[in-house]
């Protein structure tokens, strides 16, 4: 469980900052209590398949090439079922409960999924939030997230 959940934090942080450097990354995972050393990091960077991009800012920063066109890769879907304990329907809304600090991972996971009509996403440290526009989309949602745990 803790690779995933340390490729989880990396994925959650490259989404959030720009990071340019491996020891960048290093600093943060640190901060968020993950002990690692450079070469694991390395590791976690090839099997996530992360690239340096060129940021707004013109900084380079690490990201996922193509991730909107890509497929789902192993990895993610490992990822999410070691992160998920529960997804429920509450009306039209998908609740989706995870491991602590990993909210946001499983958010992005989702935002990437591009599940019919998803109107939003939003998340806490152990909670994911989906809003459909009706219950039958949520419960479809919520069927589609629970069959990719088995």
């Amino acid at each position: 469980m803790a690779r995933s959940a340390r490729q989880s934090k990396i994925l959650e942080l490259i989404s959030i900052k720009e990071i340019e450097t491996q020891d960048e990354l290093a600093k943060e995972l640190k901060n968020a209590n993950f002990d690692i050393t450079q070469a694991t990091i390395s590791r976690d960077i090839k099997e996530l398949g992360l690239t340096k991009i060129l940021s707004s800012t013109g900084k380079y920063k690490y990201a996922i090439l193509g991730s909107e066109q890509q497929a789902i890769s192993n990895r993610y879907i490992t990822i999410f079922k070691e992160s998920v304990i529960s997804v429920k329907n509450a009306l039209n809304l998908a609740v989706i409960k995870t491991i602590k600090g990993m909210g946001g991972s499983v958010a992005s996971f989702i935002d990437k999924l591009n599940l019919i009509d998803l109107m939003g996403t939003t998340y806490g440290d152990d909670t994911v939030l989906l809003v459909f526009p009706s219950t039958t989309l949520s419960s479809e949602a919520v069927a589609t997230l629970s069959n990719m745990m088995a």
